[in-house]
């Protein structure tokens, strides 16, 4: 598969989980890869991984997306080797549940930074070259709890309607300038996001879950889908859940 072929495609948390998932997928189609995070050393392994599959080059650039100098050199970095940024996937995120009676205000902070600050900075170092060169295409990834709120997810779900605002902003902004824009919503995935969890109150609730979660694969292939179809394609929103036990 080679439908991204000379393309160039950043994505941001790709240390593990959905991220790791989306470089394989992406490399698969053909696109050079270039991996953010701030684990350097799990990012050197996946590139090991991604050139010893895939015919395609990888670049890795430890970044903390919270820090604006860093997602702006991330970007130029990428111009400089790869020439263009085609692809930008607004990844990394945190998903730290808790009750407010808990008053985890520091972990509301980081949730911000990461969730919401994270992606405007993604968008701050990259829209601005794909305007100039009339393509391109910003995946942000959002969440079911962008679309819907429960127990302990109220800060959560607040920065990833953030996300999805900002995604439908963009579409409207961005409709006549030949750069694309995609906001995916993966519902429950198996990653080591639930392992970040500090309040006692929701890891005894998530013992008690009613479905199997997906796979990271199952989302970096909605994402695949998304960034693979003809320039004039446009697919604005992907939601991916998992099915319920019978």
């Amino acid at each position: 598969m080679t439908k991204l072929r000379n393309q160039s495609a950043i994505i941001t948390g790709a240390s593990s989980g959905i991220g790791r998932a989306i470089a394989h997928h992406l490399a698969d189609e053909g696109a050079n890869v270039v991996l953010a995070a701030r684990r350097s050393e799990k990012l050197n392994q996946l590139s090991d991984e991604i050139t010893g599959k895939y015919d395609v080059n990888v670049k890795v650039v430890e970044t903390d997306v919270t820090k604006k100098e860093d997602v702006e050199r991330l970007v130029n970095e990428t111009k400089n080797e790869f020439g263009t940024v085609d692809i930008f996937v607004n990844n990394a995120g945190v998903m730290l549940l808790s009750f407010l009676k808990n008053d985890h205000v520091d972990e509301w902070e980081q949730m911000v930074d990461v969730n919401i600050k994270g992606v405007l900075f993604g968008i701050h170092a990259s829209l601005p070259s794909m305007i100039e060169q009339g393509s391109g295409h910003i995946i942000n990834v959002s969440s079911v709890a962008g679309h819907e709120v429960f127990p302990s997810s109220t800060v959560y779900s607040a920065t990833k309607y953030a996300v999805r605002a900002l995604s439908m902003g963009m579409e409207k902004e961005l409709s006549r300038s030949g750069v694309r824009v995609t906001n995916v919503s993966p519902g429950a995935v198996d990653t080591e996001l639930t392992d970040h969890i500090t309040d006692g109150d929701v890891i005894e609730m998530f013992k008690d879950r009613s479905m199997d979660p997906l796979e990271a694969d199952d989302i970096a292939r909605a994402v695949a889908y998304a960034v693979t179809q003809p320039d004039y394609v446009n697919v604005n929103e992907v939601i991916v859940r998992p099915m319920h036990k019978k």
